[in-house]
């Protein structure tokens, strides 16, 4: 089964699909609650390229690392990667309220629907006001 999230973010494209393919921005945004962050992330943007993101529990008490290889890019517009055997796709869209980001992916067994879905769209949530929190900056 699929899952899809999506925000729009109020940026130009160049700085949304920056601040998603760069580990400085990651580090920043990549966390579906307070309470956990990305220590580390690393990113080789090419297909056949690998990425690593290390997440962890801000106390400590666990983390693990989403890692993956792209497997086509077509530069401010689509990312695909795999991740274990399981899939993703990123589309990056311009219209006229902002860049439309949208996030597909093959859903895991271990959580429900429902939480693979919120705990996407919580990261999702925070990359587009770590994007839009730049531009006031």
């Amino acid at each position: 089964m699929k899952i899809t999230v999506q925000t729009t973010v109020r940026a130009p494209m160049a700085l949304v699909w920056k601040a998603y393919t760069s580990p400085e921005d990651i580090v920043q945004w990549n966390a579906a609650s307070d309470d956990w962050h990305t220590t580390s992330a690393t990113v080789d943007l090419r297909v056949g390229g690998e990425f690593c993101s290390r997440m962890e529990a801000k106390d400590g008490s666990f983390g693990f690392d989403f890692e993956g290889t792209y497997t086509h890019i077509v530069p401010e517009s689509l990312i695909e990667y795999e991740f274990g055997d399981r899939k993703a796709r990123i589309d990056f869209s311009e219209g006229r309220s902002g860049i439309s980001v949208t996030v597909t992916f093959d859903a895991e067994q271990t959580h429900s629907i429902d939480e693979q879905r919120e705990g996407w769209q919580a990261i999702l949530n925070r990359f587009q006001k770590h994007v839009e929190s730049q531009l006031s900056a």
